[in-house]
This record gives structure tokens, sequence and C-alpha cells, in this order.
């Protein structure tokens, strides 16, 4: 029988969600590729649990994690089942719909329809009575943005979520609308998830980051190490358990290509100076950024989750090396 760590608080960090009261560790799990049915599932369980040993209390899914959709909401709901349902007061648990399901007309996007029936069918899939955070997981260009926002609000007031968030509003005047909608419906966004590392600035360029301070909203961010490539895997070659080597659709030779490889090398020696490994020093990256709460880390081995929660041992930067990051990635 699993038995959680006791010192699984000692010296971790947490950070508080905006303007409200919930703090989320630095470092959450995203189970979107590695807890699936097309995975082993007694690694995806060690890597769960051995992330909540280590002090992360956040885990992140969606309706079409998988592969299959579903199969990560099915395998998560397992192992809170024969593991960590004594210990769900102490978890923060996520999930979202917004991206296609199932077949027909009511299976995707942000209509009240779909919203509330896939957060149905995921809390069964999770044997959950409700989640700590419900996302509307991309913007529905079709739906009036007034439904798919009084459907979220709803949501919370009966009780099947506690807090509401959105993925993917990249776009900084409908974001302020739908924060806008959410205050007046008595609900207010507690974050917003977004992809952003040392690479990808889409948020800052866009203005996003700002709104967000402004607002004072929290701000999670997925994919900080680029899909692997800010890490030292592919430093030397392409290994035979790496996404690129099995082939995914995520990541493709032409992404890791000469120039990119020689920007990995000089942030990886940077890393160094600094007793950091190049994935917690870009983890550290994120987490330097004021609006920034948390980031999520997908791994395929506990020795991932073990090097990412070092991450927040150090995120402090030098304005040299900040301004060194910045002339590499130029």
């Amino acid at each position: 029988m699993y038995s959680p760590a006791p010192d699984r608080y000692d010296n971790k960090v947490f950070n508080r969600c905006g303007n409200s009261g919930l703090k989320l560790s630095a470092i959450s799990l995203g189970l979107w590729h590695n807890f699936g049915d097309v995975t082993i599932y007694d690694n995806s369980r060690a890597m769960a649990l051995r992330a909540f040993d280590l002090g992360i209390t956040h885990f992140d899914l969606a309706n079409n994690y998988g592969p299959p959709s579903g199969s990560a909401e099915r395998n998560w709901g397992r192992i809170l089942k024969d593991d960590l349902s004594a210990y769900r007061d102490e978890l923060i648990i996520s999930t979202k719909a917004g991206y296609t399901m199932w077949p027909g007309p009511y299976g995707d996007w942000g209509s009240r329809k779909y919203l509330i029936s896939s957060l149905d069918q995921s809390l069964k899939r999770m044997g959950l009575e409700y989640v700590d955070i419900f996302y509307h997981h991309r913007p529905d260009p079709e739906t009036p943005l007034e439904e798919t926002m009084r459907a979220l609000s709803d949501i919370v007031k009966s009780g099947k979520a506690l807090y509401v968030g959105l993925s993917n509003y990249y776009n900084p005047e409908l974001a302020q609308k739908a924060y806008q909608l959410l205050r007046e419906m008595g609900t207010p966004c507690l974050i917003q998830q977004v992809k952003y590392n040392i690479f990808d600035r889409r948020v800052e360029q866009e203005g996003l980051l700002n709104l967000q301070e402004k607002e004072d909203i929290g701000v999670i961010t997925f994919s900080p190490l680029e899909k692997g490539i800010l890490t030292n895997r592919y430093l030397k070659d392409i290994p035979q358990d790496s996404r690129l080597a099995s082939g995914s659709p995520f990541l493709k030779e032409q992404d890791i290509n000469n120039d990119v490889l020689e920007k990995v090398r000089l942030l990886n020696d940077m890393a160094s100076q600094r007793n950091q490994t190049l994935a917690q020093m870009a983890l550290a990256w994120n987490l330097s950024k004021s609006s920034v709460c948390s980031v999520l880390i997908g791994t395929s081995k506990v020795s991932q989750v073990e090097d990412c929660v070092k991450a927040t041992e150090n995120t402090s930067f030098t304005e040299e090396e900040l301004k060194k990051i910045e002339d590499i990635v130029r």
C-alpha cells in the first residue's frame, strides 16, 4: 500500500494563483501524453506517486488526453482509487474541454451542451465528485462567448468544479472580455494556461502576460521545455526512448536543426554555470516571471520528475544572465 513521503512539504515552493486564495505547487504534473493506454501503467503510476512525494500537488488533465482520448483520466482515476484517495484534499486536480471528444455537433468547442456533458463524463472516468479547476480548452469562434462563460460559471455554482480557468485564449482582447463576463457572473477566472518558454514568446509579444499582471489572474505554462528540446536529451544524438524517436506528430526532426542545437548547447553551458541542468534552468526562467504561478511538466520517467522539481532551488536570474539568454535565442 502506498504511503506518501512524510517530508513532502518540507522546503517546497507554493505560489499564490493571481488574486485568489489558492496556492499551486511551483511544479505541476501534466498527464497529457504519458498516462494513456498506449503507455505502461506502472510507469505512469510511479511518476504520479513520486511527484506527490516530492511536493507536487497539482495534476493537470483534459478530456482528450491519452491516447486514446479519455484514457488518461481513466488511468488517473485508477491511481486515485488505489493510492491517493485518502489524500484527495491535498490535491489540485484540473481537467478541460474544448477539443474534439466524440462524434457529432455536441462533442467539440464551447457550447453549454458540450462543456457540461464533457465534465460529467470526466468526473465518471476519474471517480470524482468535483474537480478543483475546470478549463475551457480553446476559444470557440462560433459559440457566443457569454454562453461559454455562463456554462463555466454554472459548473462552479453546481459544485462540480471549485474554480474555472481558460486555456489558449492568446488574444488579449478576447481574454479580457471573458474575464469581465466571468466577474460579472460572480465566478472570477482563476488562471490562464498557455504555452510559454525560452524559445516561444508569443504571450509576451502579443501582450497577454501584461494583461495577466493587470487583471491579477494567474498563469500556468505548458511546454516550458519546448517538447523536450530545452533539455540535454538531444545534444549528442536521438535517444531511442525520446519523443522524436517515437515518431510523435508533435516533434519532428526539422524542429531540431543545427541552429536550434547550437542555441541549446549555449543555454546548456549557461545552465551548468548556474549548477543546474538545462531543464531546471528553463523551468526556473518561467518561474522567475511574476505572473507565472506554476509550470507544467510532461515526463516519461521518474528520473525526469526528480530532475525538474529541483528547478525551484534557484529561480533568480541576474540582469546579465537574462541578457545572455536573450542574446542566445535572438
